[in-house]
Protein backbone atom coordinates (compact mmCIF):
# COMPACT_ATOMS: atom_id res chain seq x y z
CA UNK A 1 0.00 0.00 0.00
CA UNK A 2 1.39 3.21 -1.20
CA UNK A 3 1.42 6.17 1.60
CA UNK A 4 -0.82 9.05 0.49
CA UNK A 5 0.51 12.26 0.04
CA UNK A 6 1.50 14.17 3.22
CA UNK A 7 -0.20 17.50 2.99
CA UNK A 8 -3.29 15.22 2.54
CA UNK A 9 -2.90 13.48 6.59
CA UNK A 10 -4.07 14.63 10.32
CA UNK A 11 -1.71 15.67 12.34
CA UNK A 12 -2.13 12.82 14.97
CA UNK A 13 -1.92 13.77 18.68
CA UNK A 14 -1.37 11.07 20.87
CA UNK A 15 -3.20 11.47 24.49
CA UNK A 16 -6.36 13.16 25.09
CA UNK A 17 -5.39 15.01 28.38
CA UNK A 18 -4.98 18.89 28.67
CA UNK A 19 -2.06 19.23 26.25
CA UNK A 20 -3.37 16.59 23.77
CA UNK A 21 -7.00 18.73 23.44
CA UNK A 22 -5.52 22.06 23.45
CA UNK A 23 -3.14 20.88 20.61
CA UNK A 24 -5.93 19.63 18.88
CA UNK A 25 -8.12 22.70 19.28
CA UNK A 26 -4.91 24.98 18.23
CA UNK A 27 -4.89 22.99 14.96
CA UNK A 28 -8.37 23.07 14.13
CA UNK A 29 -7.80 27.29 14.62
CA UNK A 30 -5.08 27.07 12.19
CA UNK A 31 -7.49 25.20 9.75
CA UNK A 32 -5.82 21.58 10.45
CA UNK A 33 -7.08 18.21 10.60
CA UNK A 34 -6.00 16.59 14.07
CA UNK A 35 -6.43 12.95 14.83
CA UNK A 36 -6.25 12.22 18.71
CA UNK A 37 -5.81 8.74 19.89
CA UNK A 38 -6.11 7.78 23.38
CA UNK A 39 -5.74 4.96 25.53
CA UNK A 40 -8.08 5.42 28.01
CA UNK A 41 -12.02 5.07 27.70
CA UNK A 42 -12.61 8.84 28.14
CA UNK A 43 -10.74 12.00 28.04
CA UNK A 44 -8.75 12.94 30.76
CA UNK A 45 -8.54 9.38 31.49
CA UNK A 46 -5.08 9.56 33.32
CA UNK A 47 -6.36 12.60 35.30
CA UNK A 48 -9.28 10.63 36.40
CA UNK A 49 -6.99 8.78 38.24
CA UNK A 50 -6.70 11.25 40.64
CA UNK A 51 -10.11 13.09 40.79
CA UNK A 52 -9.57 13.10 44.18
CA UNK A 53 -6.30 15.51 44.61
CA UNK A 54 -7.42 19.46 44.19
CA UNK A 55 -5.33 21.13 41.76
CA UNK A 56 -2.57 24.35 43.14
CA UNK A 57 -3.73 26.49 39.36
CA UNK A 58 -7.16 27.98 39.26
CA UNK A 59 -9.63 27.53 36.47
CA UNK A 60 -8.09 30.10 34.80
CA UNK A 61 -4.38 28.87 34.34
CA UNK A 62 -5.78 25.36 33.58
CA UNK A 63 -7.98 26.36 30.53
CA UNK A 64 -6.71 27.02 26.73
CA UNK A 65 -7.80 30.01 25.08
CA UNK A 66 -8.30 28.15 21.25
CA UNK A 67 -9.79 25.39 23.03
CA UNK A 68 -12.64 27.53 25.04
CA UNK A 69 -13.38 29.71 21.85
CA UNK A 70 -14.00 26.18 20.34
CA UNK A 71 -16.32 25.53 23.44
CA UNK A 72 -18.14 28.71 23.18
CA UNK A 73 -20.68 28.22 20.27
CA UNK A 74 -21.90 24.88 22.36
CA UNK A 75 -23.23 27.06 25.34
CA UNK A 76 -20.24 26.32 27.39
CA UNK A 77 -19.69 28.51 30.61
CA UNK A 78 -16.07 28.64 32.00
CA UNK A 79 -15.78 27.95 35.77
CA UNK A 80 -15.09 30.69 38.16
CA UNK A 81 -11.43 31.57 36.86
CA UNK A 82 -10.30 32.38 40.38
CA UNK A 83 -12.07 28.74 42.30
CA UNK A 84 -8.82 25.52 42.11
CA UNK A 85 -10.43 21.91 40.19
CA UNK A 86 -9.91 18.95 40.87
CA UNK A 87 -8.99 16.19 38.90
CA UNK A 88 -12.34 15.07 38.45
CA UNK A 89 -13.24 18.51 38.12
CA UNK A 90 -10.99 19.13 35.29
CA UNK A 91 -12.04 16.47 33.54
CA UNK A 92 -15.40 16.47 33.77
CA UNK A 93 -16.08 20.38 33.24
CA UNK A 94 -13.53 21.08 30.76
CA UNK A 95 -11.45 17.82 29.13
CA UNK A 96 -14.73 15.64 28.55
CA UNK A 97 -16.64 18.86 26.88
CA UNK A 98 -13.70 19.60 24.82
CA UNK A 99 -13.31 16.14 23.34
CA UNK A 100 -16.83 16.04 23.05
CA UNK A 101 -16.77 18.79 20.37
CA UNK A 102 -14.00 17.43 18.55
CA UNK A 103 -15.93 14.20 17.72
CA UNK A 104 -14.96 11.82 15.67
CA UNK A 105 -11.33 13.16 15.81
CA UNK A 106 -10.90 12.07 19.11
CA UNK A 107 -11.02 7.97 19.01
CA UNK A 108 -11.11 6.15 22.52
CA UNK A 109 -9.41 2.73 23.18
CA UNK A 110 -6.20 3.64 21.03
CA UNK A 111 -3.21 2.70 22.05
CA UNK A 112 -0.19 3.87 19.81
CA UNK A 113 2.15 1.28 19.70
CA UNK A 114 5.13 2.58 17.53
CA UNK A 115 5.85 5.61 15.51
CA UNK A 116 8.15 5.77 12.56
CA UNK A 117 8.47 7.08 8.88
CA UNK A 118 6.73 4.83 6.00
CA UNK A 119 8.91 2.58 4.72
CA UNK A 120 11.74 3.88 6.71
CA UNK A 121 13.31 2.48 9.82
CA UNK A 122 15.59 4.47 11.73
CA UNK A 123 18.71 3.78 10.01
CA UNK A 124 17.78 4.56 6.41
CA UNK A 125 18.50 8.65 4.85
CA UNK A 126 16.96 8.18 1.30
CA UNK A 127 13.82 10.61 1.03
CA UNK A 128 13.47 10.19 4.80
CA UNK A 129 11.56 13.55 5.51
CA UNK A 130 9.55 13.01 2.19
CA UNK A 131 7.92 10.26 3.98
CA UNK A 132 4.67 10.54 6.32
CA UNK A 133 4.77 9.30 9.55
CA UNK A 134 3.52 5.68 10.18
CA UNK A 135 1.63 5.16 13.46
CA UNK A 136 0.39 2.03 14.52
CA UNK A 137 -2.29 1.70 17.38
CA UNK A 138 -3.80 -1.09 19.01
CA UNK A 139 -7.82 -0.65 19.91
CA UNK A 140 -9.32 -1.90 23.00
CA UNK A 141 -11.24 -4.36 20.74
CA UNK A 142 -8.15 -6.19 19.75
CA UNK A 143 -8.22 -4.55 15.79
CA UNK A 144 -4.82 -3.56 15.23
CA UNK A 145 -4.54 -0.35 12.46
CA UNK A 146 -1.95 1.26 10.96
CA UNK A 147 -2.57 5.03 10.03
CA UNK A 148 -0.65 7.91 8.11
CA UNK A 149 -0.08 11.30 9.39
CA UNK A 150 1.73 14.71 8.40
CA UNK A 151 3.13 15.41 11.90
CA UNK A 152 2.86 13.58 15.57
CA UNK A 153 2.72 15.53 18.29
CA UNK A 154 3.05 13.32 21.32
CA UNK A 155 1.11 14.36 24.63
CA UNK A 156 1.09 11.55 26.39
CA UNK A 157 2.06 12.43 29.55
CA UNK A 158 4.13 10.62 32.08
CA UNK A 159 1.37 9.29 34.07
CA UNK A 160 2.19 5.49 33.31
CA UNK A 161 5.62 5.67 34.35
CA UNK A 162 6.46 6.23 38.14
CA UNK A 163 9.74 6.45 39.46
CA UNK A 164 10.05 3.68 41.91
CA UNK A 165 11.45 3.75 45.87
CA UNK A 166 14.93 3.13 44.95
CA UNK A 167 17.78 5.59 45.40
CA UNK A 168 19.76 4.88 42.21
CA UNK A 169 16.32 5.21 39.55
CA UNK A 170 15.78 1.23 39.82
CA UNK A 171 13.07 -0.29 42.05
CA UNK A 172 14.98 -1.28 45.06
CA UNK A 173 15.62 -5.15 45.81
CA UNK A 174 12.27 -6.49 47.05
CA UNK A 175 10.05 -3.71 45.78
CA UNK A 176 7.84 -5.89 43.26
CA UNK A 177 7.62 -8.45 45.55
CA UNK A 178 6.24 -5.57 48.12
CA UNK A 179 3.87 -4.45 44.94
CA UNK A 180 0.54 -5.30 47.49
CA UNK A 181 1.83 -2.69 50.13
CA UNK A 182 2.80 0.13 47.56
CA UNK A 183 1.47 2.88 45.72
CA UNK A 184 2.87 5.36 43.63
CA UNK A 185 -0.04 7.70 43.09
CA UNK A 186 -1.94 9.52 46.29
CA UNK A 187 -4.60 7.87 47.78
CA UNK A 188 -7.84 9.02 47.89
CA UNK A 189 -8.45 8.29 51.82
CA UNK A 190 -12.29 9.60 51.23
CA UNK A 191 -12.54 6.21 49.50
CA UNK A 192 -14.19 3.56 52.02
CA UNK A 193 -12.46 1.08 49.99
CA UNK A 194 -8.96 2.81 50.34
CA UNK A 195 -9.24 4.65 54.14
CA UNK A 196 -9.07 1.21 56.02
CA UNK A 197 -5.42 0.56 54.28
CA UNK A 198 -4.57 3.73 56.02
CA UNK A 199 -6.47 4.46 58.47
CA UNK A 200 -4.72 3.77 62.39
CA UNK A 201 -1.48 2.18 60.12
CA UNK A 202 2.26 3.53 60.16
CA UNK A 203 2.94 4.76 56.36
CA UNK A 204 5.76 5.88 54.50
CA UNK A 205 6.06 8.09 52.42
CA UNK A 206 8.90 8.74 49.98
CA UNK A 207 9.09 11.99 47.73
CA UNK A 208 9.72 15.78 48.53
CA UNK A 209 7.22 17.64 45.28
CA UNK A 210 3.42 18.33 45.38
CA UNK A 211 2.58 14.74 45.81
CA UNK A 212 4.49 14.14 48.42
CA UNK A 213 2.87 16.87 50.22
CA UNK A 214 -0.45 15.85 49.86
CA UNK A 215 -0.47 12.22 50.78
CA UNK A 216 1.49 14.06 54.09
CA UNK A 217 -1.68 16.40 54.15
CA UNK A 218 -4.09 13.60 53.66
CA UNK A 219 -2.72 11.54 56.09
CA UNK A 220 -2.84 13.89 58.62
CA UNK A 221 -6.24 14.79 58.25
CA UNK A 222 -7.06 10.28 58.80
CA UNK A 223 -5.12 10.65 61.64
CA UNK A 224 -7.14 13.70 63.28
CA UNK A 225 -10.46 11.68 62.18
CA UNK A 226 -12.56 9.75 64.74
CA UNK A 227 -11.64 6.95 62.64
CA UNK A 228 -8.00 6.88 62.15
CA UNK A 229 -6.54 7.06 65.80
CA UNK A 230 -3.06 5.54 65.53
CA UNK A 231 -2.08 6.88 62.32
CA UNK A 232 1.16 7.86 61.40
CA UNK A 233 3.14 9.01 58.58
CA UNK A 234 7.15 8.47 58.15
CA UNK A 235 8.51 11.43 55.46
CA UNK A 236 11.48 9.42 53.76
CA UNK A 237 13.54 12.15 52.24
CA UNK A 238 16.49 11.45 50.07
CA UNK A 239 18.62 14.54 51.14
CA UNK A 240 17.80 16.62 54.32
CA UNK A 241 15.80 19.63 55.54
CA UNK A 242 16.20 22.88 54.16
CA UNK A 243 14.84 26.52 53.56
CA UNK A 244 13.21 25.01 50.37
CA UNK A 245 12.17 21.85 51.11
CA UNK A 246 8.34 23.02 51.79
CA UNK A 247 8.25 25.06 48.36
CA UNK A 248 7.58 28.58 48.05
CA UNK A 249 5.22 28.98 51.46
CA UNK A 250 3.55 32.73 51.73
CA UNK A 251 5.88 33.96 48.61
CA UNK A 252 4.52 31.20 46.37
CA UNK A 253 2.99 32.87 43.59
CA UNK A 254 0.59 30.34 43.16
CA UNK A 255 -1.39 30.57 46.66
CA UNK A 256 -2.56 27.07 46.91
CA UNK A 257 1.03 25.45 45.84
CA UNK A 258 2.43 27.53 48.89
CA UNK A 259 -0.05 26.41 51.02
CA UNK A 260 0.61 22.76 50.52
CA UNK A 261 3.80 23.10 51.68
CA UNK A 262 3.02 24.48 55.05
CA UNK A 263 0.11 22.00 55.51
CA UNK A 264 3.22 19.25 54.99
CA UNK A 265 5.12 21.08 57.21
CA UNK A 266 2.07 21.08 59.79
CA UNK A 267 1.58 17.80 59.39
CA UNK A 268 5.51 17.28 61.23
CA UNK A 269 5.69 19.99 63.09
CA UNK A 270 2.10 18.27 64.49
CA UNK A 271 3.30 15.16 65.42
CA UNK A 272 1.85 13.33 62.74
CA UNK A 273 4.76 12.48 60.24
CA UNK A 274 8.46 12.02 61.47
CA UNK A 275 11.02 12.77 58.82
CA UNK A 276 13.92 10.61 57.69
CA UNK A 277 16.82 12.67 56.56
CA UNK A 278 19.19 11.20 53.63
CA UNK A 279 17.85 8.05 53.34
CA UNK A 280 18.29 6.58 49.76
CA UNK A 281 16.42 3.36 49.63
CA UNK A 282 18.41 0.00 48.45
CA UNK A 283 15.77 -2.65 49.55
CA UNK A 284 12.52 -3.00 50.85
CA UNK A 285 12.29 -6.68 53.35
CA UNK A 286 9.46 -7.68 55.07
CA UNK A 287 9.45 -8.79 58.74
CA UNK A 288 7.49 -12.18 60.59
CA UNK A 289 4.47 -10.41 60.03
CA UNK A 290 4.71 -9.38 56.71
CA UNK A 291 5.27 -5.60 56.93
CA UNK A 292 8.13 -3.33 55.14
CA UNK A 293 11.51 -2.65 56.16
CA UNK A 294 12.82 -0.60 54.36
CA UNK A 295 17.34 -0.56 54.16
CA UNK A 296 18.97 2.40 52.87
CA UNK A 297 21.52 2.38 50.92
CA UNK A 298 24.48 3.30 53.51
CA UNK A 299 22.55 -0.26 55.56
CA UNK A 300 20.36 2.14 57.90
CA UNK A 301 16.72 0.46 58.50
CA UNK A 302 13.78 1.93 59.49
CA UNK A 303 11.10 0.36 61.68
CA UNK A 304 8.51 -1.48 59.85
CA UNK A 305 5.93 0.48 58.09
CA UNK A 306 2.52 -0.94 56.75
CA UNK A 307 1.74 0.94 53.62
CA UNK A 308 4.46 2.69 51.26
CA UNK A 309 3.08 5.40 49.27
CA UNK A 310 6.18 5.83 46.39
CA UNK A 311 6.18 9.57 45.26
CA UNK A 312 9.50 9.98 43.77
CA UNK A 313 8.21 11.15 40.44
CA UNK A 314 7.13 10.15 36.44
CA UNK A 315 9.50 9.51 33.74
CA UNK A 316 8.64 9.47 29.94
CA UNK A 317 7.71 5.74 28.04
CA UNK A 318 9.79 6.14 24.99
CA UNK A 319 9.65 2.50 24.12
CA UNK A 320 6.76 3.35 21.04
CA UNK A 321 9.37 5.66 19.93
CA UNK A 322 12.40 4.02 18.84
CA UNK A 323 12.15 3.93 15.25
CA UNK A 324 12.21 7.98 15.08
CA UNK A 325 15.22 9.61 15.63
CA UNK A 326 14.61 12.01 18.90
CA UNK A 327 16.94 14.12 20.04
CA UNK A 328 16.99 14.14 24.08
CA UNK A 329 19.17 15.23 26.67
CA UNK A 330 20.63 12.85 28.78
CA UNK A 331 19.95 13.20 32.17
CA UNK A 332 16.27 14.34 31.35
CA UNK A 333 15.33 12.66 28.68
CA UNK A 334 13.69 15.72 27.32
CA UNK A 335 14.79 17.53 24.30
CA UNK A 336 17.94 19.03 23.85
CA UNK A 337 17.21 22.46 23.29
CA UNK A 338 14.71 22.09 26.38
CA UNK A 339 16.82 20.55 28.77
CA UNK A 340 18.92 23.28 30.08
CA UNK A 341 15.75 25.81 30.52
CA UNK A 342 14.13 23.53 32.53
CA UNK A 343 16.72 21.33 34.77
CA UNK A 344 15.51 21.39 38.23
CA UNK A 345 19.11 21.63 39.67
CA UNK A 346 18.55 25.16 38.57
CA UNK A 347 14.82 26.54 37.71
CA UNK A 348 11.68 26.23 39.07
CA UNK A 349 8.46 26.57 37.93
CA UNK A 350 8.74 30.03 37.85
CA UNK A 351 11.97 30.74 36.19
CA UNK A 352 11.46 28.62 33.56
CA UNK A 353 12.01 30.60 29.90
CA UNK A 354 9.16 30.69 27.43
CA UNK A 355 9.66 28.41 24.80
CA UNK A 356 7.98 26.80 21.41
CA UNK A 357 8.72 24.51 18.67
CA UNK A 358 12.64 25.52 18.47
CA UNK A 359 13.13 24.21 21.30
CA UNK A 360 10.74 21.17 21.24
CA UNK A 361 11.94 20.53 18.26
CA UNK A 362 14.11 16.63 16.87
CA UNK A 363 16.46 15.35 14.27
CA UNK A 364 13.26 14.38 13.04
CA UNK A 365 11.46 16.97 11.74
CA UNK A 366 7.45 16.64 12.09
CA UNK A 367 7.51 15.26 15.67
CA UNK A 368 7.38 17.04 18.65
CA UNK A 369 6.64 16.28 22.55
CA UNK A 370 4.70 17.90 24.45
CA UNK A 371 3.19 18.71 27.59
CA UNK A 372 4.74 16.80 30.53
CA UNK A 373 6.28 14.51 28.23
CA UNK A 374 8.29 16.74 26.85
CA UNK A 375 9.99 17.64 30.63
CA UNK A 376 11.14 14.09 31.01
CA UNK A 377 12.00 13.78 34.58
CA UNK A 378 11.85 17.40 35.29
CA UNK A 379 9.50 18.28 37.36
CA UNK A 380 8.74 21.70 37.27
CA UNK A 381 5.95 21.52 34.72
CA UNK A 382 2.93 23.43 34.48
CA UNK A 383 -0.60 23.28 32.46
CA UNK A 384 -0.14 26.89 31.16
CA UNK A 385 3.05 26.08 29.86
CA UNK A 386 1.58 23.11 27.56
CA UNK A 387 -0.72 25.22 26.22
CA UNK A 388 2.05 27.67 25.29
CA UNK A 389 4.08 24.85 23.93
CA UNK A 390 0.98 23.50 21.22
CA UNK A 391 0.07 26.51 20.33
CA UNK A 392 3.46 27.13 19.01
CA UNK A 393 3.81 23.65 17.58
CA UNK A 394 0.74 23.89 15.79
CA UNK A 395 1.54 27.41 13.96
CA UNK A 396 4.64 25.52 12.99
CA UNK A 397 3.06 22.85 11.33
CA UNK A 398 0.97 25.25 9.98
CA UNK A 399 3.79 27.27 8.31
CA UNK A 400 3.22 30.24 10.25
CA UNK A 401 6.64 30.71 11.75
CA UNK A 402 6.04 33.96 12.65
CA UNK A 403 3.21 33.16 14.97
CA UNK A 404 5.09 30.52 16.24
CA UNK A 405 8.59 31.82 17.25
CA UNK A 406 6.46 34.57 19.21
CA UNK A 407 6.10 32.76 22.14
CA UNK A 408 5.00 34.73 25.39
CA UNK A 409 4.44 33.21 28.78
CA UNK A 410 4.64 34.48 32.54
CA UNK A 411 4.62 31.78 35.12
CA UNK A 412 4.09 32.40 38.76
CA UNK A 413 7.42 32.35 40.73
CA UNK A 414 7.99 30.10 43.84
CA UNK A 415 11.50 28.92 45.65
CA UNK A 416 10.44 25.05 44.63
CA UNK A 417 8.79 22.81 42.79
CA UNK A 418 10.23 19.53 43.64
CA UNK A 419 12.76 17.23 41.95
CA UNK A 420 16.05 15.80 42.10
CA UNK A 421 18.17 18.17 42.87
CA UNK A 422 21.98 18.16 44.35
CA UNK A 423 22.83 15.98 47.08
CA UNK A 424 22.76 17.81 50.05
CA UNK A 425 26.54 17.85 52.28
CA UNK A 426 26.37 15.74 55.20
CA UNK A 427 24.44 17.77 58.14
CA UNK A 428 26.56 16.63 60.86
CA UNK A 429 29.96 14.71 61.24
CA UNK A 430 28.53 11.00 61.72
CA UNK A 431 32.44 9.24 61.78
CA UNK A 432 34.36 8.07 64.70
CA UNK A 433 33.31 6.20 68.29
CA UNK A 434 31.02 3.64 66.46
CA UNK A 435 31.02 0.09 63.93
CA UNK A 436 27.90 0.56 63.05
CA UNK A 437 25.83 2.42 61.11
CA UNK A 438 24.08 5.13 62.59
CA UNK A 439 20.50 5.18 63.46
CA UNK A 440 17.85 6.90 61.22
CA UNK A 441 17.49 10.71 62.18
CA UNK A 442 13.57 11.81 63.09
CA UNK A 443 13.34 14.92 62.86
CA UNK A 444 10.71 17.59 64.20
CA UNK A 445 10.34 20.74 63.19
CA UNK A 446 9.45 24.04 65.10
CA UNK A 447 6.03 24.40 66.68
CA UNK A 448 2.72 23.41 65.83
CA UNK A 449 0.87 25.47 62.78
CA UNK A 450 -2.67 26.12 62.07
CA UNK A 451 -2.26 25.89 58.16
CA UNK A 452 -4.72 24.24 55.80
CA UNK A 453 -4.94 20.60 54.49
CA UNK A 454 -4.97 22.14 50.75
CA UNK A 455 -4.50 19.24 48.71
CA UNK A 456 -2.84 19.78 45.14
CA UNK A 457 -1.35 18.32 41.87
CA UNK A 458 0.95 19.41 39.84
CA UNK A 459 -1.25 20.13 36.05
CA UNK A 460 -0.38 17.04 34.16
CA UNK A 461 0.75 14.77 36.75
CA UNK A 462 -1.69 12.42 36.21
CA UNK A 463 -2.12 5.56 36.30
CA UNK A 464 -2.67 2.29 38.30
CA UNK A 465 0.75 0.47 38.47
CA UNK A 466 4.09 0.87 39.62
CA UNK A 467 7.38 0.90 38.13
CA UNK A 468 7.87 -2.75 38.38
CA UNK A 469 4.66 -3.14 35.94
CA UNK A 470 1.96 -4.20 38.27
Amino acid sequence: MNAPATTELPVVVIGAGPAGLAAAAHLVDRGLTPLVLEAGPVAGAAVREWAHVRLFSTWGEVTDPAAEKLLAPTGWVKPDAATYPSGGDWAERYLQPLADVLGEQVRFGATVTGVSRAGRDRIVDADREQQPFVVHVAHADGREERLFARAVIDASGTWTTPSPAGGSGLAALGECAAADRITYRVPDLKDPAIRPRFAGKRTAVIGTGASAFTALAYLADLAKSDDGTGTKAVWILRRGISGSTFGGGAADELPARGALGLAAKAAVDEGHADAVTGFRTEAIERDADGRLVLVAEDGRRLDAVDELIVLTGFRPELSFLSEIRLGLDERLQAPLALAPLIDPNQHSCGTVYPHGHRELAHPEQGIYLVGMKSYGRAPTFLAMTGYEQVRSVAAAIAGDLEAADKVELTLPETGVCGGAGLFDAPESDQTGGGCCTPAPQLIQLGTPAAVPAVAAAAADEASAGGCCGS
